[in-house]
């Protein structure tokens, strides 16, 4: 009998301890039956035909916005596609390519790909694959994927228009793994002064940056400026990876925290490969997650300078559950924090649609264009690690230095054009009857970069394809973005004729973030007053 009592005792200690977990599963099984015994309604009884797939999915999803804006349903079609720009390969016959005039023109082979091997060379066309015409059709970029992409091992059959060669060429290409690059460009800025930039964080980030870093540190490199601009994130331990290069061990580079998960650091554990030397890091508002993680960690540890404009303001941990068909969640299970302290996600509290309009609210505010637009509360105010500079929390990464977009209204010639495509379309034009006289007067690029100058010719055969497409001339702002088409030019011509990481070294000489970067680096009390607190 004491026995009983004992296990009874026992039995409601537990309860009673544990409340929450016992009602949560309760709660969790009793909807589960609930939405169950709906779907068996609807099939049953509706009075239309019905399709449940369909239904559950969009419930999954309508479920998941009441949460919170990054937790997302991934059909099972979609699961692999999303993996490959974070695995860091897909597996095909390695071009880059444009539908230009519903043709499949290969602008680029990739170095050591199949297709390279076999002998492809940019400006071919292919007319058919495996047989099938897939010229003037209406190709999509989704039907090449599918057409072009396989497993490794696999082969395809190409026909192929190449200039001057009356007839077509036959190439059979047996497919592989092909690496999807996350470092765009590597090079130096001046004699003592390396640029890095970074698309994304993947598989293969952190080999790329080490692989980079050390070139770049054989051409005497003391300082660098890290680009992260447009980097929307990707893999964690990729960032973490990245900052262990600037910070030294037992530094806290990020920690995460939820409800249901504890609190988890991650630190420096290793020396890294720029420990020492000056850093800024350009980040701008489409600057997110793995980002804003490499840029809050630097700043919190004062080791380096960051410019630009506050970033996305990402910083919910998702993990990943499968289903039972294959298809996916990405739920949120914790928050990103920098080592000071501060939430890096910005607030959702108001709503999926509220929170997808940030960005427009943030123009209206100014806050793109005028340093003292945003304005802190005292609670927002947080300390640096050694030096105690204020730094700000609520969201994102403001920088030390604020550089601003150009509000200029006559920017609008250019940009229609670039909307249109017709400056890129133009070059690959100019490239199909010039590429081999280009490479003959411009044999490496740094000839090109020193020599070659687009002519009023160019600009104005861009201005009249413009004008075949809708677009009027407009003599004022073509004026005033005359050296930017010209830029554009040169650029598209350099990727598509060397490599592609000449296409930034050309589009950087006159950036205005990039000048800032290097007045800073040369500016040594600039530099150092910037990392030190004057309060």
């Amino acid at each position: 009998m004491k026995v009983k009592k004992f296990y009874t005792l026992l039995f409601l200690s537990i309860f009673f301890l544990f409340p929450g977990r016992h009602s949560l599963g309760q709660r969790s099984q009793e909807n589960t039956l609930k939405f169950g015994r709906l779907l068996r309604l609807v099939e049953s009884y509706y009075v239309d035909t019905t399709n449940l797939e369909r239904l559950t999915e969009k419930a999954i999803t309508s479920l998941l916005q009441e949460l919170d804006p990054h937790s997302v349903y991934i059909s099972k079609a979609e699961v692999d596609k999303m993996n490959e720009p974070l695995k860091g390969n897909f597996e095909g016959i390695g071009i880059s390519f444009n539908i230009y005039r519903d043709t499949l023109l290969v602008v680029s082979v990739i170095p050591g790909g199949p297709s390279e091997k076999n002998g492809i060379i940019p400006g071919d066309r292919i007319l058919y694959i495996d047989g099938k015409n897939v010229a003037g059709i209406g190709l999509t970029n989704n039907d090449v994927f599918e057409k072009l992409r396989g497993e490794k091992g696999t082969t395809v059959l190409v026909r192929i228009q190449r200039k001057n060669v009356g007839e077509l060429l036959d190439f059979t290409i047996i497919r592989d793994k092909i690496p999807i690059n996350s470092l765009d460009a590597s090079y130096m800025l001046d004699k003592e002064t390396g640029y890095i930039k970074l698309n994304r964080f993947s598989a293969t980030t952190i080999e790329e940056f080490r692989t980079a870093i050390t070139a770049l540190q054989k051409e005497k490199m003391k300082n660098l400026v890290l680009d992260l601009r447009n980097n929307g994130g990707g893999y964690l331990q990729a960032a973490t990876d990245l900052v262990e290069e600037f910070l030294s061990a037992g530094k806290m580079i990020v920690y995460t925290e939820g409800l249901n998960n504890p609190r988890k650091e991650y630190k420096a554990t290793n020396s890294g490969a720029f420990e020492n030397g000056k850093l800024v890091i350009l980040v701008n508002e489409n600057s997110a997650s793995a980002s804003e993680i490499v840029a809050g960690a630097i700043q919190d540890w004062d080791r380096g300078v960051i410019i630009g404009r506050r970033s996305y303001g990402k910083g919910l941990v998702q993990q990943p559950y499968y289903l039972t068909d294959g298809s996916m969640v990405r739920l949120t299970t914790a928050h990103y924090y920098t080592p000071s302290g501060r939430c890096i996600q910005k607030p959702y509290e108001n709503g999926v649609e509220d929170y997808r309009t940030d960005y427009e609210k943030r123009m209206k505010r100014g806050e793109m264009f005028y340093a003292d637009s945003i304005s802190f509360p005292d609670s927002l105010k947080y300390k640096t690690l050694e030096t105690n500079r204020t730094v700000y929390g609520g969201g994102g990464i403001m920088p030390d230095i604020f550089v601003p977009m150009d509000t200029s209204s006559l920017y609008r010639y250019i940009n229609r054009l670039q909307r249109s495509n017709i400056t890129y379309n133009y070059t690959l034009d100019y490239l199909d009857q010039n590429r081999s006289g280009l490479l003959k007067t411009y044999p490496d690029f740094r000839k090109f970069l020193d020599n070659f100058t687009p002519g009023d010719n160019m600009i104005e055969a861009i201005v009249a394809s413009g004008e075949k497409e809708g677009i009027p001339r407009d003599q004022e702002s073509l004026e005033f973005t005359l050296h930017l088409i010209k830029k554009e030019i040169k650029s598209y011509l350099a990727r598509n004729l060397y490599a592609a990481e000449n296409f930034y070294e050309v589009y950087n000489q006159d950036d205005d973030m990039i000048k800032k970067a290097l007045e800073v680096i040369l500016d040594n009390n600039q530099y150092n007053q910037l990392l030190v607190s004057f309060d």
